[in-house]
């Protein structure tokens, strides 16, 4: 027996912890390191636990990351809150969902300044009345509608003027099995606000906007938006809809259903469409022959996709964009049975879009191997609750961002052992003995078929040390290692880390590892006490930058 082969610190299989590290269990078997409770955090932020992972269920990993929250909170509430702002306000999650329902814990917290933090906050984490119903849902989770919640929600309302609160009544009439009347019962906002915040004004509009919400009736003296939408509600004909559409600036909320089957009222829909309607709804747009090749409304439609700074206000996510791309793609939707012919332009600008949502991202410089673990626990799950968008697809379009801004890039894909195989397929598929793939793939290549190329991979055990035992075995020259994977790693005879350590040895390079956590786990393969690895969130939109900071040594 080689005593040194079963406690070397140099070499260790993935199956069992480095000795004298502070590695964990995964929930694959293998070992890795917990990161600790405000990168988990921010995972949860970010990624969310909508649709769970491969070793976790919706329900388990929401309940894990509430306790991260959890332990956040109670550490230093000033910064949980900070951080749940700072991620929600600045556009940096696919979903608002997640720091909500934070905000709505630190809401509920037992330190009366963390609760402050967290009701102060809430205008800039709940922007719309549809943030505010979910805020109202959770928060009832974790406290009593006392004095200081009313106030909070009632100046909510308050801070808006007559005619952005009219059209929040009209947009969002009802969302999370809520609607305004139930929260105006609770917060009771013409009671509260002027004893609570004194630089806010309850004026007579205000209170004839409250009396329409909750009791209807009479529109006279209140906001245009009300009276027309009350004239559509009753419009008989798409016609009639279409032009209270333009004299009004309604938005589709408020339009009957039967009428948006029609493309006379679409047409007047686009006129003043905000951008993140826009995005979701080129489909229906297309199928009712809106969207046309030579027609002036795809025109319209390509000047706001290439947009940079509408699509940064609007905080449109990266995801929403490869989502609405690979749907619209596709000619036909993931729920649905409707079909569209996809116009080739606006595939191309949706494409384009992806990219521009990012920051932009200053280059490197530097020799860099994207490697995406294409494993099998990267196929389970879905980013951010996107029907069929797995871990493993989104880190190929993310990749695509950094290869983009980087001219001496390389892409792999890699997984553990020669005895990969497809899904639904009973043969076995005889690859390289490594389980690596170099990509030939390109950001020229439009995102959906670079995300439909990776899906075609072989995929197996996971074995996160492949990226680094492939460069040193082909004496490759690389200054950082990028790899996309969820951590759960378990398959190989060494362990990422000590690979990175035996690949710096031999080829004289310090060269760098970023993780890029692409599922709101708590592993990483980073070493937390080696500088030259950093740990990273997936779909974050300042991770690509954040890539080619450390790459250069900035950070």
């Amino acid at each position: 027996m080689s005593y040194l082969k079963r406690q070397s610190k140099q070499r260790a299989p993935q199956s069992a912890p480095i000795p004298g590290s502070s590695q964990v269990a995964n929930s694959a078997g293998g070992f890795a390191w917990a990161v600790d409770d405000w990168a988990r955090l921010r995972r949860f932020l970010i990624l969310g636990s909508e649709g769970g992972s491969y070793y976790a269920g919706e329900w388990k990993l929401t309940r894990e990351n509430a306790e991260a929250v959890e332990r956040c909170l109670a550490a230093d509430g000033a910064r949980a809150v900070a951080e749940i702002v700072e991620v929600s306000d600045a556009g940096r999650a696919p979903k608002n969902d997640p720091a909500i329902f934070a905000l709505a814990m630190a809401a509920g917290a037992g330190d009366e300044q963390t609760r402050k933090a967290a009701l102060d906050a809430l205008p800039r984490v709940c922007r719309t009345a549809t943030h505010l119903f979910q805020f109202a849902n959770f928060v009832e989770g974790f406290r009593g509608w006392g004095r200081s919640l009313r106030r909070a929600v009632g100046s909510w309302y308050a801070a808006r003027s007559p005619d952005s609160l009219a059209y929040q009544a009209v947009k969002y009439r009802q969302r999370e099995g809520m609607t305004h009347r139930d929260v105006l019962r609770l917060a009771h906002p013409a009671d509260r606000v002027s004893a609570g915040n004194p630089t806010l004004e309850l004026t007579d509009e205000h209170r004839r906007v409250f009396e329409w919400i909750a009791r209807g009736g009479p529109v006279e003296g209140l906001p245009r938006i009300v009276e027309g939408f009350t004239l559509v509600q009753s419009a008989e004909t798409p016609a009639r809809a279409a032009e209270l559409i333009r004299e009004y600036g309604l938005p589709r909320e408020a339009v009957s259903s039967e009428h948006l089957a029609s493309r006379e009222v679409w047409e007047a829909l686009l006129e003043d469409m905000p951008m993140t309607a826009l995005v979701r709804n080129l489909a229906t747009m297309t199928r009712l022959g809106v969207l046309a090749p030579a027609s002036a409304a795809k025109e319209k439609v390509l000047s706001q996709l290439g947009d940079g700074e509408r699509i940064r206000k609007a905080r449109i996510h990266p995801i929403a964009l490869l989502a609405a791309l690979r749907t619209y793609a596709a000619g036909q939707g993931v729920r649905g049975h409707h079909s569209w012919l996809p116009v080739a332009q606006i595939v191309d600008a949706l494409d384009a879009a992806f990219y521009t949502a990012f920051e932009n991202v200053e280059p490197a410089g530097k020799r860099i191997m994207l490697a995406l673990d294409v494993s099998g626990s990267m196929n389970g799950g879905s980013v951010a609750g996107v029907p069929n968008l797995s871990p493993r697809d989104a880190s190929a379009a993310l990749a695509l961002v950094t290869a983009a801004s980087e001219s001496e890039s390389e892409t792999v894909g890699f997984f553990a052992g020669k005895r990969g195989w497809k899904s639904g397929r009973p043969s076995r598929w005889a690859g390289r003995e490594d389980g690596l793939t170099p990509l030939a793939i390109s950001p020229r290549q439009r995102l959906d078929d670079v995300v439909r190329t990776v899906s075609d991979l072989p995929f197996g055990g996971t074995d996160c040390a492949l990226p680094m035992l492939y460069a040193l075995a082909r004496e490759r020259e690389i200054d950082t290692f990028v790899i996309y994977t969820d951590s759960e790693t378990w398959a190989g005879s060494i362990h990422p880390a000590q690979a990175l350590a035996d690949y710096r040895r031999a080829s004289g390079i310090a060269a760098r590892l970023v993780v890029v956590g692409m599922v709101s786990n708590g592993f990483s393969i980073a070493d937390p006490n080696d500088p030259g690895m950093l740990d990273v969130v997936g779909f974050d939109t300042a991770t690509p930058q954040l890539v080619s900071d450390f790459a250069r040594g900035a950070l």
